[in-house]
């Protein structure tokens, strides 16, 4: 499926959720690695915020893209976010959404004239 780049730099993101381990299958435990690289892949929970409008996303960055420096509640910013479209089929029920990813999640700012 296609890979839709998400522009942020109007956005305000705050993390909602520090970063850990992405699980891959909850029955085992087995955490989620970067099919490429082998690298293990981190979670993070964050607001996104923009136009008015926010949503609660968890986005997927690789474990050497999570910098020091995070608070919860602070900004953050999500170097090469992208969405892509999934649908798959569990227990006989067609389920889709949408799933973030991200090269890397840093401290980031409030974008300038927000909240102003």
């Amino acid at each position: 499926m296609r890979t839709i780049r998400v522009e942020t730099t109007s956005a305000t993101i705050l993390l909602t959720e520090a970063p850990a381990p992405k699980v891959r299958d909850r029955q085992t435990g087995e955490v989620a690695k970067d099919a490429v690289s082998g690298e293990t892949l981190m979670k993070v929970g964050v607001v996104y915020i923009d136009e008015g409008e926010s949503s609660l996303i968890h986005v997927t960055v690789p474990e050497s893209g999570v910098t020091d420096g995070l608070a919860l509640g602070a900004p953050v910013s999500l170097p090469g976010l992208v969405a892509r479209p999934w649908e798959s089929v569990f227990n006989g029920q067609q389920r889709h959404g949408i799933a973030y990813r991200a090269a890397a999640v840093a401290p980031g700012a409030v974008p300038a004239g927000v909240g102003a």
